[in-house]
């Protein structure tokens, strides 16, 4: 019986994600719209970090971290959305067990790097605004490298907890996961062992890498916004507040979604709906983080400038050495 038992638990090798459905007519529809996400997606943000990097006059902290920021979005892209198209594309959505743990742990990392780094990135802010005078002392170059490699370190750390915890589930039942990567919630329902502890360490890395990071940033933007309010210039305030809504109404989108998918009690309501709010944190996020944080502003459009007339430079002088 007990042999029996164990080789039922270790009959499944693969998990079959149903993405957005079988329609025929619509997953063109859906390749087309996220091939074109992860294009724009990747050239956005490999852009900001080649300008970071190229660039000197962006070896400030508020960009270095807008680099990391981008370079975490590539990654975090790539862990998704590559898998999806190919599902898409092919209408075959298998994908073996050890991958989807992996995926999920991969995508967890950075999910959880990417919320201490917009905290950091706020605090950046609210040191540049609210207390101009002592920016340079606290934002030297040592403490933001100790922020990022403090996001990074930790969130890895976190998650592999999860994962060797994940890696002793056993999957006996049912391969079909109704989602288009493997998250947490969908992989635990699928397993036939005793999930409760892995649930509950999960639902505290959740508050720890959501909830805090998100009061954290909350806090920085309201003294942030007092402070702007005290510009004498009304088209001061205007601009300032136009930056800061913007930021804030990309991070609120970003927890909000998060906390309503990991941290809610589960319900049919809330079920049906959670792949369409993940949609806004694995594919729109790293889409217009980009655009609202960096590549709107002068500082980057002449950092831009500066790298595309030393790139025609040297390909025409590559062109006449050739001639």
């Amino acid at each position: 019986m007990h042999d029996t038992e164990k080789e039922n638990q270790t009959s499944i090798t693969e998990f079959i994600l149903l993405g957005f459905g079988n329609d025929p007519e619509l997953q063109p529809l859906l390749f087309v719209i996220f091939l074109t996400i992860y294009i724009l997606t990747m050239t956005g943000n490999l852009l900001m970090v080649l300008l970071v990097v190229a660039d000197h006059h962006l070896h400030t902290p508020m960009y270095i971290f807008l680099g990391n920021l981008s370079c975490l979005e590539t990654c975090y892209s790539s862990i998704i959305l590559p898998k999806m198209l190919v599902h898409l594309f092919t209408e075959d959505g298998t994908i073996s067990v050890s991958g989807c743990i992996a995926q999920f742990y991969l995508f967890g990392s950075c999910l959880g790097i990417e919320t201490y780094l917009l905290a950091a990135m706020s605090y950046d802010r609210y040191s540049a605004i609210c207390r101009p005078l002592c920016y340079a002392s606290t934002m030297h170059g040592k403490f933001c490298v100790q922020l990022m490699a403090g996001a990074w370190i930790a969130s890895f750390l976190a998650n592999s907890i999860v994962l060797f915890m994940m890696a002793q589930l056993s999957f006996c039942g049912p391969n079909v996961i109704d989602h288009y990567f493997c998250d947490f919630i969908p992989l635990v329902k699928l397993s036939c062992s005793d999930t409760t502890l892995i649930e509950l360490f999960t639902f505290l890395m959740t508050f720890i890498f959501t909830v805090t990071p998100f009061l954290l940033t909350l806090t920085s933007y309201v003294f942030i916004g007092a402070t702007i309010l005290k510009i004498p210039s009304a088209l001061g305030r205007q601009k300032a507040f136009s930056t800061c809504s913007t930021h804030l109404l990309v991070v609120c989108i970003f927890y909000g979604t998060i906390i309503i998918v990991y941290m809610l009690p589960d319900s049919p309501t809330l079920r049906n709906l959670n792949k369409v709010f993940s949609v806004f944190y694995t594919v729109l996020t790293p889409l217009v983080n980009p655009l609202i944080y960096s590549l709107r502003n002068k500082e980057v459009h002449k950092a831009l400038g500066s790298v595309g007339c030393k790139v025609l430079v040297f390909a025409r002088t590559k062109a006449n050495l050739l001639l």
